[in-house]
């Protein structure tokens, strides 16, 4: 939903995303007074704070030293005009142009074109029948009028599956191989059809063909991709075979990762190049296939949980994986917008009181809610903190505990999703080449040493915009002072010298182990602490990591 500038030369997509996303709206205000409250209150203050900015006492670094300032204010203006948006009469003004455009982007037969004058795109007409068949699912009291481009868009992707066959059958008899070797575009187009059995029923000639491909499907399942299974499985379930849906669905289930944290997933769900290899929009799909197939709620609403967990550090980067994520979030599984807060939280054995709750303004659409405690109300037992969450829907919070140390006694913490370690060698020149000498706090070094910096960065899922602050001992001096953006071991960062650190700014970390290198030069006599190291979510700031303390002697 926040993909809704308006741009000149849009492609269809793009219009039929910010389409979408007006009757989602509208549905979403109309059946829900609380949420159309929220965005009152947005409208009222007129200043939203864009995640990027949120909660800056707990960063390492605030938003405007860092090279993400620009798009934190293009973030805030997308949620101000989200605010907008969700305007009863403007949505229904928008509604209407937008779909007037959209439906003038539609080619004479039937099809879409990417961008307006191409030719006619057999995925991108696939996908916009798709998402009117979702919006009729979703959207129950309004007249949306999508007949008007189905009525010529459901014979096109007819036609164009009929043609497409007749090709195969002509370059290869074996028709009972083609699902397997062709399988992508065939079960995309099976599925958008799905939802127009009833208002379009197939000919006898694509009720022979659909049968040869749902036999394969039959047969060969298990050699597909996780997002072809999950395809199969809702396109089987809505032509009739039922039992076979639900054996894809066990196995599926079977293969599954859960845990309490990030829900049920699937590891083999990963990023590719072709838009069938796509984490969010996979996903999605299995959310709808879980609901659909068993009506497995239980299930679902464990996979719903892995889909916002990807959003709490990340962003949904395309208007497809935007949209795909709010059809799946909004109509399956339980209904998590009617929920009550039925969170307790303990300090010790003292709950906090109704009384400190309400003297803190909590933030109505993000439940984020800041309690502070003077000196003299602070007793050890608070240490010991619980939370209980009294609801069926799962909760995500964070505590953090604030206090000052000295950096020599800092220790290393593990086991975070983000971890840094540091190390330090000493670089010696020899007849072999550069020798690395690892360095203790037994070594001791000289004026003129010349020591690489060794940074081990481990994250144990994917995440986006992270902070790495490597603080540096006074009697070092870095090698290279420029800033510059700099690729090493998988990553593109921006790394930025000043006097006291080097910070590290990294747009995107996928799972993984990385190892990045730096020069220094020692120019100085003495002993020193050479600080910490801290790596941090901007998005997520209870995802943060630090080393612990080093000391360095120079004779």
């Amino acid at each position: 939903l926040p993909y809704l500038m308006e741009y000149e030369h849009e492609c269809s997509e793009q219009t039929f995303a910010r389409f979408y996303s007006n009757a989602l709206a509208t549905e979403v205000i109309s059946s829900n007074p609380k949420i159309a409250a929220v965005f009152d209150e947005w409208r009222k203050k007129g200043k939203i704070n864009p995640k990027l900015e949120e909660n800056e006492e707990l960063k390492s670094i605030i938003l405007a030293e860092t090279p993400w300032l620009n798009d934190n204010q293009n973030e805030d203006e997308k949620r101000k005009s989200f605010a907008v948006l969700f305007d009863l009469e403007k949505m229904k003004t928008s509604q209407e142009v937008t779909f007037e455009k959209l439906k003038k982007k539609q080619n004479s037969y039937g099809s879409f074109s990417w961008f307006e004058g191409g030719n006619g795109d057999d995925y991108i007409t696939r996908h916009i029948l798709a998402g009117l068949g979702h919006l009729s699912k979703l959207v129950k009291n309004q007249n949306l009028k999508i007949d008007e481009i189905t009525k010529n868009g459901i014979p096109f992707i007819d036609g164009k599956f009929l043609q497409e066959h007749q090709k195969r059958v002509k370059s290869n008899k074996e028709t009972n191989s083609l699902i397997w070797r062709w399988p992508y575009s065939n079960l995309h187009y099976l599925y958008s059809r799905s939802f127009y059995l009833e208002q379009y029923p197939l000919s006898d000639t694509l009720k022979k063909v659909t049968k040869l491909y749902l036999e394969t499907a039959k047969r060969d399942w298990l050699n597909y991709s996780i997002y072809e299974k999950g395809l199969t499985a809702l396109v089987l379930n809505r032509f009739g075979e039922k039992e076979s849906a639900k054996k894809i669905i066990e196995s599926l289930k079977e293969n599954s990762s859960n845990n309490e944290d990030w829900g049920m997933y699937w590891i083999a769900n990963k990023p590719g190049w072709y838009w069938y290899q796509a984490p969010i929009e996979t996903q999605a799909l299995l959310i709808e296939a879980f609901a659909e197939v068993t009506h497995d709620t239980q299930s679902v609403d464990a996979m719903k949980v892995w889909l916002l967990k990807n959003k709490q550090s990340k962003n949904w980067s395309t208007t497809r994986s935007t949209s795909e994520a709010i059809y799946a979030l909004l109509l399956q599984g339980s209904d998590w917008l009617s929920i009550k807060d039925n969170t307790v939280i303990k300090l010790g054995d003292e709950k906090i009181m109704t009384k400190k709750l309400s003297e803190n303004e909590k933030e109505a659409e993000t439940g984020y809610i800041k309690l502070n405690w003077k000196a003299e109300e602070v007793k050890k037992e608070m240490a010991m903190i619980s939370v209980q969450n009294k609801s069926k829907i799962p909760g995500f919070g964070g505590v953090y505990w604030q206090y000052f140390e000295d950096l020599d006694k800092i220790k290393n913490n593990t086991g975070a999703v983000l971890s840094v370690s540091k190390e330090l060698y000493l670089k010696k020149n020899t007849p072999k080449g550069d020798e690395l000498q690892k360095i203790t706090t037994k070594n001791s070094l000289k004026i003129g040493d010349l020591i690489t910096v060794r940074l081990i960065i481990t994250s144990k899922e994917d995440v986006e915009y992270i902070h790495l602050k490597d603080m540096r001992a006074s009697c070092f001096e870095p090698v290279n002072v420029l800033s510059e953006y700099k690729y090493s071991d998988r990553l593109g960062y921006y790394m930025s010298t000043k006097d006291a650190a080097i910070h590290f700014f990294f747009d995107q970390i996928n799972k993984g182990t990385y190892v990045l290198e730096y020069d220094i030069r020692v120019n100085n006599s003495g002993e020193f602490s050479n600080g910490i190291t801290t790596i941090q979510s901007m998005y997520a700031p209870e995802f943060a990591s630090h080393t612990n303390g080093i000391r360095v002697k120079v004779n």
